[in-house]
C-alpha cells in the first residue's frame, strides 16, 4: 500500500509545474536543433540522444530523450 498519497499526487502534477517546463522547454529546443542538424549532416541522431533509439520521428525522439535526461536530473 502507498503510505504517502500526497507524493503520488505531486508526481502526477509535475508536468504542470513551472520548474518542469523551465527545464523541459530549453532542453527540448537544444535537442531538437541538435537532431535536425545531425540529420542534415547525415549523422544517425537517434544514437546520440539517450532514450531516442526506438523513436519514429523527431518530436517523439527528442521528447523521449528529454524525459530520459530529466529522470536523471530530478
Amino acid at each position: 500500500m502507498n503510505q504517502n498519497p500526497q507524493m503520488q499526487v505531486d508526481f502526477l502534477h509535475a508536468e504542470k509545474s513551472l520548474p518542469f517546463w523551465m527545464i523541459f522547454a530549453p532542453v527540448f529546443v537544444i535537442f531538437l536543433v541538435a537532431s535536425v542538424f545531425a540529420s542534415l549532416v547525415g549523422m544517425q541522431w537517434r544514437s546520440l540522444l539517450p532514450g531516442a533509439e526506438n523513436s519514429k520521428g523527431f518530436v517523439e525522439g527528442v521528447s523521449s530523450a528529454v524525459y530520459t535526461l530529466m529522470s536523471y536530473i530530478i
